[in-house]
C-alpha cells in the first residue's frame, strides 16, 4: 500500500488503546502509520491511493450540548439540520478541539471511530457501504485502519443514516 510504513511496533499510546478496542470487538484489523500526517481526507486518499469517498472522516459535533460522533464519507459535506432531524436535537454544531480531545481522548485530525474514553452516540454514512474497504484514522493525525462498512458499524455501535 503506497504510503504505509505498516503495522505499529511498539504502539502509540493512543494507537494501543485503539487497537485493544478493535480487538475487543472481535475486528481483525491493523493500525498503520502513514509516512506523513493526514488530517484531512484529501490528503489519507493520496496517500493511499483511494478515492476521497473511502475515507471515513471522523467528526464530532455537539448535539444538544452532547457529543456526537459521525463516521462520514470523505466525499460528503456533512448537513447539521440533517443530523439534528436524525438525532432529535434542537442543535448540532460542530464541537471545538478541546471538546473533541474530551470526548474522544484523540486530536482532531486523528479520532478515530473507537477506543475513547466512553462510547459514543455515533452515526455511519451509508454512503460508505459502497465501498469493500474504508479507511478511519487510527488516533493519530498519522495513522489509519483498514475497515469494511459492517466492522465500522459494529465497532462504533453506530446508526446508520444519512448525514448530507
Amino acid at each position: 500500500m503506497p504510503g504505509a510504513s505498516g503495522i505499529l511496533a511498539g504502539m502509540h499510546p493512543r494507537h494501543q488503546t485503539v487497537q485493544d478496542a478493535l480487538q475487543a470487538a472481535g475486528i481483525a484489523a491493523q493500525i498503520e502509520v502513514l509516512d506523513e500526517h493526514a488530517r484531512t481526507a484529501a490528503v489519507a486518499a493520496e496517500q493511499l491511493g483511494c478515492e476521497v469517498a473511502a475515507i471515513a472522516n471522523s467528526l464530532v459535533f455537539m448535539a444538544d450540548s452532547e457529543p456526537l460522533l459521525v463516521m462520514a464519507s470523505g466525499a460528503a459535506r456533512v448537513n447539521t439540520d440533517v443530523i439534528a432531524a436524525a438525532v432529535g436535537a434542537e442543535s448540532v454544531v460542530k464541537a471545538s478541539a478541546d471538546q473533541v480531545r474530551a470526548a474522544t481522548g484523540q486530536a482532531i485530525g486523528g479520532v478515530a471511530p473507537t477506543g475513547h474514553p466512553t462510547p459514543l452516540r455515533t452515526l455511519v454514512d451509508p454512503d460508505l457501504n459502497v465501498h469493500d474497504t474504508i479507511w478511519a484514522a487510527g488516533g493519530t493525525p498519522d495513522s489509519i485502519v483498514p475497515l469494511t462498512f459492517q466492522q465500522l458499524v459494529m465497532v462504533t455501535s453506530g446508526h446508520v443514516t444519512a448525514v448530507r
